[in-house]
């Protein structure tokens, strides 16, 4: 895996990834804390959240549920000192879909975090993970 980011101003980047995608991302510098996209750990915090819908998707349609949707709201703390680190992390899963199991959606959850996700991983060396879900049935009033 390869990637490349280049200073344009302030406290402005462009990232690449080795796939050829651009990304705006830096903080906020000077009067007015306008931000020029999300920051670094901004970044890895949607890079978790991204891996970790990207599996529970996977796994459902793996075992043949009828996933129409996943979202993932993360909320997560730093450590007030420097290397301000992830020390807790909460990902609140709401997955929406024709008649799925509220048992195999919590599976492919747990699956996603504690075994197939690589950004989950990383993230628990340092901060304490948890979840919670809800299953929204699109049948239900049709």
């Amino acid at each position: 895996m390869k990637a490349r980011i280049k200073w344009v101003e302030d406290r402005t980047f462009v990232g690449e990834s080795g796939t050829g995608h651009k990304l705006v991302l830096g903080t906020s510098h000077g009067e007015g804390g306008k931000t020029p996209g999300p920051s670094p750990m901004e970044l890895v915090l949607i890079g978790t959240g991204g891996c970790s819908a990207y599996d529970v998707v996977h796994i459902l349609e793996k075992g043949r549920e009828a996933v129409e949707d996943c979202v993932v709201e993360l909320e997560a703390e730093r450590a007030e000192t420097e290397p301000k680190v992830f020390t807790r992390i909460h990902m609140h899963f709401v997955v929406k879909g024709r008649g799925l199991s509220p048992a195999k959606v919590q599976r492919a959850i747990e699956l996603s975090i504690g075994k197939y996700c690589s950004a989950s991983a990383m993230m628990a060396k340092t901060a304490t993970v948890t979840h919670d879900f809800k299953v929204v049935d699109t049948t239900i009033g049709q």
